[in-house]
């Protein structure tokens, strides 16, 4: 099984709270919990196994989380603990440091320092992924200085991470066992490179690393800019100042290229557009024209290729006459 979801409702409402102490005590530390909803704890657990890797979404009403020297002593896993904010609002104080975090902040918090942390009035949700403390290539005392701090994953590194990590959590449950696991090297680097961005460390990380992170940077790039006829090996390298030949090399597979796996992109996002039923009063030159093909003939070649119809048809195939 590739994604394990769990709902306290499926206990009686006198056994929810004790069921969730014991599944945080588990699957992440021994930690002190109060509420006002001991009499009827309603909230959601799912896990991803990446690996030597672990995803935990939650969901839960308000609450207070203590974690103390005293329960350090008994059970420490040594873990950074990188959470993305989903839903609600949540607080934490950590290593002298207080912090209130909204909807789309990650936070990192660690299990080796005393915290007391919670949420707020209504459901709160997050995304945590337990990183190893030994797995990181950066020096703990460096790493502890982002601990209880907000960041806002709007933008750069941490709008890249925040966006893998919801799609994971969406398509985990369709995904292969094996090919998630696959995915644990990534999710490592992903948030490696994320912490070391933060921390001005980037030159600390293993050269593979740095050049995973770079692909997946280049990637959303791409993905940010498919409608721009411009957009090309040049324009990519120059953004993210490389050199070309430099980004053919990190794009070097056997099976295309760099601009044919743009090209791919573009015409899969045309063939979605002249699907939906709500942009049928767009003509298939707009559309082709908003994915960045400039020539109508050559558009409609390469999409034939690619589906084996022209778009006219496709279009027709799936909308019918309009």
């Amino acid at each position: 099984m590739t994604f394990i979801a769990l709902q306290s409702t499926d206990l009686p409402p006198s056994q929810r709270f004790d069921w969730w102490c014991d599944l945080i005590s588990h699957d992440v530390a021994p930690t002190r919990i109060t509420t006002d909803h001991t009499d009827d704890f309603r909230a959601t657990a799912g896990a991803i196994d990446l690996s030597d890797l672990r995803i935990t979404t939650m969901s839960f009403p308000t609450l207070r989380s203590e974690r103390t020297p005293a329960l350090i002593r008994r059970s420490d896993p040594e873990m950074y603990e990188l959470t993305l904010i989903t839903g609600g609002e949540m607080w934490i104080s950590q290593a002298g440091k207080d912090t209130r975090m909204h909807a789309g902040d990650l936070v990192l918090w660690e299990t080796s320092h005393p915290y007391d942390g919670g949420a707020f009035e209504g459901t709160s949700r997050a995304i945590i992924l337990h990183l190893p403390r030994a797995r990181l290539p950066l020096p703990g005392k460096k790493v502890d200085e982002l601990l209880a701090r907000r960041m806002p994953a709007r933008a750069g590194m941490a709008a890249i991470l925040a966006h893998y990590l919801r799609n994971l959590v969406r398509q985990a449950s369709s995904m292969a066992l094996v090919d998630l696991r696959r995915l644990g090297t990534l999710t490592l680097d992903l948030a490696m490179a994320f912490i070391a961005h933060r921390l001005n460390a980037q030159d600390r990380l293993p050269p593979e690393t740095q050049q995973q992170a770079l692909r997946v940077r280049i990637r959303a790039f791409v993905e940010h800019n498919l409608g721009d006829p411009h957009l090309s090996p040049a324009a990519i390298a120059a953004h993210h100042h490389i050199s070309v030949r430099y980004l053919h090399l990190l794009f070097q597979r056997p099976e295309t290229t760099l601009m044919a796996w743009v090209r791919q992109r573009r015409l899969e996002s045309c063939r979605a557009d002249l699907a939906d039923p709500h942009l049928r009063a767009h003509s298939i030159k707009d559309i082709a024209a908003r994915w960045g093909f400039t020539q109508a003939t050559d558009f409609s070649r390469s999409f034939r290729r690619a589906y084996g119809m022209p778009p006219k048809d496709y279009r027709h195939s799936v909308l019918g006459s309009p």
